[in-house]
């Protein structure tokens, strides 16, 4: 399959300059004509529910090794570990740290295979949406594929804010380690994320034929950092006792049950794999994408989750005084572990600058991933204006007006951190639960469609898990349930206003959002990505 020449049809991708086939019945024999594949250039021919030529396209700019290093990037796992782990010795303690990370890497790796099947059967940006209208059933195509793409939508953008805000925190606390009568200021982060999120935009529009080598060096440094970060740590930090680091359960959240308390723990852990969907969404600008990105999938799961763990337990054998990195000035305890372990202010900001800098080429990757997702989604009729957002720059070919609605929806939402950093947590909140949600809902439907003897066969694509597929199917439904259940709980009891967890109320409040808008807007003109299946199963 040459990677250069491909396009949608109904059930996955097929050429744009040979005779393709018509997927929407299994070949038969020849008593069976009718059922039989139809010779019909579907690829060129395709057209989605806004009427807009399914021609447009995107240049196939990656090839394997700067996909595997975007994706790798973009999840960024043990740096998001070192940024975000104290949460998990407030709930669970450290063992829930080092087990529930291993917890969490085969449930996350389970949900990565089964969603390469389905990548594989259709790369193509709109991911989860589009396979949700590939294997729902057709009464509730255009329902469920809506819900799910604005879903996943909104889950992106709450994550890629989510980014901005962390690097932006990052880069305060560098400021208090060597000021400390610096006073962080709300609005002061506010204008960092503004100033990373136009770089970003920056990259992503004006450097986008750099993008794939500046991702190689993201995954470079990504290696790299990992090794100069760790190998301080080992030799001149305090060590812990193994009984501390595989052993010990803490329950400070307030729950009267440790367990509970140790699953919210695992959520920590559980976070720094979210989004390792990104390189599914830059599959249209991929070669060959139906055996590339599946394997990145997997590889980026296997690289990141050796990478995180082994930081877990270096964190967890160096963290030193404890309580002094809790309760650090600088609001993030990855510092003040730099700083006690070393005893240099200068060298625990060089250690946390590589964190940093990573977590901006992050940012960068994580723009472009989000923006091709909208950028599909508006191709296919979902978002207001439709039309105007699913345009491709003729100049740099990239969805230059995709990218700034991500980017623009960023600093809006930012500038709620002036008023209240609680308001703009809650609606952040949303990321997790979501993008759990919409990993979900697909495999659930392939494990429905892999038992209907009604409709044809499932068009498996070259990479398939055979005869494992439905237990990793199983598997990936249960652990994403899971999270999703533990997702809005509270870290701490008793609830109060500052320390409640609004996933589960933004969650809501999205749906309501939604199904008013399928009513008023949706229902009448949006059909999905598969105009031409959908007007043929009806």
């Amino acid at each position: 399959m040459d990677g250069n020449n491909i396009e949608m049809g109904p059930f996955g991708v097929k050429r744009q300059t040979t005779v393709t086939i018509d997927s929407a019945r299994p070949a038969t024999s020849s008593k069976n004509n009718h059922h039989a594949y139809k010779k019909s250039d579907v690829g060129q021919n395709y057209v989605h529910s806004t009427g807009s030529s399914g021609r447009k396209k995107l240049d196939r700019k990656f090839d394997s090794l700067s996909i595997l290093a975007l994706s790798v990037t973009l999840l960024a796992s043990w740096e998001g570990i070192a940024s975000s782990f104290s949460t998990s010795l407030l709930n669970g303690g450290p063992s829930s740290l080092v087990w529930g990370m291993l917890l969490s890497l085969t449930g996350t790796m389970a949900l990565a295979l089964s969603l390469a099947e389905m990548a594989s059967i259709c790369p193509i940006a709109g991911a989860q949406y589009h396979w949700t209208a590939l294997f729902a059933p057709p009464q509730i195509r255009p329902f469920i594929t809506w819900m799910q793409g604005w879903a996943t939508v909104f889950a992106w953008q709450a994550s890629t804010t989510s980014i901005f805000f962390l690097v932006a925190s990052q880069i305060q606390g560098m400021v208090i380690l060597n000021h400390p009568n610096y006073v962080p200021a709300r609005w002061q982060g506010t204008l960092i994320m503004w100033l990373l999120t136009c770089f970003s935009f920056s990259v992503n529009v004006w450097g986008i034929q750099l993008l794939p080598s500046l991702q190689l060096l993201g995954g470079i440094f990504h290696v790299v950092f990992f090794i100069a970060l760790g190998v301080p740590l080992v030799l001149l930090a305090r060590r812990s006792t193994p009984e501390f680091v595989f052993e010990t359960v803490m329950n400070n959240g307030g729950w009267s049950s440790d367990g509970i308390s140790w699953c919210l723990g695992m959520l920590t852990v559980t976070y720094c794999f979210l989004g390792f969907d990104g390189a599914i969404h830059m599959s249209e600008e991929v070669r060959n994408p139906s055996k590339v990105v599946p394997r990145i999938l997997v590889q980026s799961i296997a690289i990141n989750g050796t990478l995180a763990f082994s930081f877990v337990l270096i964190l967890l054998f160096c963290i030193g005084d404890l309580p002094a990195a809790l309760n650090s000035p600088t609001g993030l305890p990855s510092i003040e572990i730099f700083y006690s372990a070393t005893g240099s202010i200068r060298a625990a900001t060089v250690m946390q600058c590589g964190i940093t800098i990573i977590g901006l080429m992050s940012s960068i990757g994580v723009v472009a991933s989000v923006s091709r997702l909208t950028w599909a989604f508006a191709r296919d009729g979902g978002l207001p204006f439709s039309n105007f957002f699913a345009h491709i720059d003729s100049r740099f070919h990239v969805p230059f007006r995709s990218i700034g609605l991500v980017c623009i929806v960023v600093i809006l939402l930012s500038l709620i951190n002036i008023g209240s950093s609680t308001a703009l947590s809650a609606i952040l909140a949303l990321s997790t639960c979501s993008l759990y949600i919409s990993y979900i809902i697909p495999i659930v439907l392939l494990v429905l469609r892999r038992f209907d003897q009604v409709r044809q066969p499932i068009p498996w694509g070259p990479w398939t898990l055979g005869r494992y597929g439905l237990a990793v199917n199983l598997y990936a439904i249960i652990f994403g349930t899971f999270i999703v259940v533990f997702v809005p709980f509270p870290t701490t009891i008793p609830v109060t206003a500052d320390n409640m967890n609004y996933a589960g109320p933004v969650f809501g409040g999205m749906a309501l959002l939604l199904l008013v808008d399928w009513f008023v807007r949706g229902r009448r003109r949006f059909q999905g990505p598969l105009k031409e299946l959908l007007t043929r199963n009806s």
